[in-house]
């Protein structure tokens, strides 16, 4: 997996964005919102925090808070990420009998990766990250994923607090939404190099 930058730390709470190969919107296509919050759940049983996310229809931006991640690079945990996320992904388009969308997504994945045994190419190769060294920037990076389903294009919800997909809601008013977080004030007195 092709990376624009190797995140050299294996702790610390991270602001993450996956994107969907072409910026399709494969996430709302094959309604596989579901298959990130599986993915969350995996890193949750690692003994990682999820501290916000927003899930939009063709990208997922997600502030992690990784937990000595014991060697394994935190770049090699996305990826795994959106291998298994891809499966499910793939899976509902199948469902939905979505060939013509399943064969552009096959046509997308390179050579090398095809010898690999690579079917679709799901998400974009790279992914970008941030590191959130401070409070400040943690709130910043939760006020732009969460007014993400009402700026721009999107308009999906006129109020940020109303879209299912994010912890919007929790930062707000301390109602757990469809995931549950962590909020990343409970952080501060934990050791995540342990």
């Amino acid at each position: 997996m092709s990376v624009r930058k190797e995140i050299s730390e294996y702790s610390g709470i991270y602001f993450i964005t996956v994107t969907c190969s072409k910026w399709l919107h494969l996430l709302e296509i094959a309604n596989a919102y579901d298959e990130v919050y599986k993915w969350f759940t995996h890193l949750k049983g690692q003994g990682h925090y999820m501290v916000g996310y927003v899930i939009m229809p063709n990208h997922i931006h997600a502030l992690i808070g990784f937990k000595n991640t014991q060697g394994v690079s935190i770049n090699s945990m996305i990826g795994e990420g959106k291998r298994f996320m891809s499966y499910g992904i793939v899976k509902g388009l199948k469902e939905k009998k979505e060939d013509e969308l399943l064969r552009y997504l096959a046509a997308q994945v390179n050579a090398t990766d095809r010898k690999k045994g690579k079917l679709h190419e799901v998400f974009e190769p790279s992914f970008d990250w941030k590191d959130c060294r401070s409070n400040k920037f943690i709130e910043q990076k939760l006020n732009y994923i969460h007014a993400n389903p009402c700026r721009g294009v999107w308009n999906l919800v006129a109020d940020e607090c109303d879209y299912k997909h994010s912890s919007a809601n929790f930062y707000a008013t301390g109602e757990q939404g469809v995931y549950v977080v962590t909020n990343y004030t409970e952080l501060e007195d934990v050791d995540l190099t342990k």
